[in-house]
């Protein structure tokens, strides 16, 4: 009798502890806040496949759980083709309520390496959102610094730089504090605990990395380059050399020419390195992680000099002045 009564103690134990981890895998999430993925349904689709998927994709830890949700809320023939972003924070409930709601589209928006931030308020006008709010939150984020530690340094006049460029789905009824939050996000996503530790042994800030790597995103095209360039960058600093920097130059002018004039080299702003030594204001642009990574990681060379050749594009470097003048001779320059 004593084993009997045992053995169904256990047994209901088992019973209730199955209980709550079943209910666990279906009603919470099993993910990452910060990660998302565009799942696509085709026409004609099985459940059981669209279940396969989401659990390759680890949307969530099992199809029974997704079959269960899906028949307890009558929702199993209701499922609709389409593109559709998932985050791996959620739970089924909001994956099946999203897949089984045509209405809740989304606007791709792609921003590219390098885009400045009036750039991108353009495009999310041209897209039907909220482009020109945009901008008055990335003038003025007080509020946002307090939430972002990276933003926190007294010299982060604004957000631009930290607005990471990337493939974005926006509803069309998203607010502007939504679309900054998640760009904020996912740069402090790409910005992982190695770059920030090697950040602070080299002790730099965060600030700083940026805006060479908003420097390097525009100066040169290769990962190669951007470490050699950086490389140059930095020893420039270190021996008290001004960037000289076109790029920058065109941020401090407001115009892109190949040629720039000595009143253009004398512009009196904080953002023209050849006037003044030393890194601009801030970032002129907001650069993408390969261009972050080339301004912690420097490659050390014996180059202080380096131009583009304007009909092939390569990248020319020089170890002294006068080797540069000759260079720039032969290109054209």
């Amino acid at each position: 009798m004593k084993k009997k009564l045992i053995f169904i103690l256990v047994g209901g134990l088992f019973a209730i502890g199955g209980f709550f981890y079943f209910r666990n895998q279906v009603y919470y999430s099993h993910g990452d806040n910060s990660s998302s993925k565009m799942f696509l349904i085709e026409k004609g689709e099985s459940v059981s496949d669209i279940a396969v998927r989401l659990k390759q994709e680890g949307f969530i830890s099992g199809k029974i759980y997704f079959y269960y949700y899906l028949k307890v809320n009558n929702l199993w023939e209701k499922i609709y083709p389409g593109e559709y972003q998932i985050f791996q924070s959620m739970t089924i409930g909001e994956i099946a309520r999203i897949i089984t709601n045509p209405q809740e589209k989304f606007i791709r928006v792609t921003f590219p390496e390098g885009f400045d931030s009036r750039q991108m308020a353009k495009r999310l006008n041209e897209n039907g959102l909220p482009g020109d709010n945009f901008l008055k939150i990335v003038e003025n984020p007080q509020d946002l610094k307090k939430r972002y530690s990276y933003l926190s340094e007294e010299k982060v006049l604004n957000l631009e730089g930290y607005l990471f460029p990337d493939t974005y789905f926006f509803k069309s009824d998203i607010s502007t504090e939504n679309i900054v939050g998640r760009m904020l996000d996912n740069f402090d996503a790409k910005l992982n605990q190695n770059l920030r530790d090697e950040t602070k042994i080299q002790k730099r800030s965060i600030r700083e990395i940026v805006t060479m790597a908003s420097i390097l995103e525009m100066e040169v095209k290769t990962k190669k380059d951007r470490e050699l360039v950086s490389g140059i960058f930095w020893k420039r600093i270190e021996e008290n050399m001004p960037l000289q920097s076109d790029i920058t130059l065109t941020y401090a002018t407001g115009e892109k020419k190949e040629k720039y004039s000595l009143s253009d080299i004398e512009t009196n702003s904080p953002y023209n390195t050849y006037k003044f030594v030393g890194l601009p204001l801030g970032p002129i642009n907001n650069p993408g992680k390969e261009s972050i990574e080339s301004a912690i990681y420097p490659e050390e060379s014996e180059y202080l000099y380096f131009l583009s050749d304007p009909r092939s594009g390569q990248t020319i470097f020089s170890k002294t002045y006068p080797e540069h003048l000759i260079k720039k001779e032969e290109v054209g320059l």
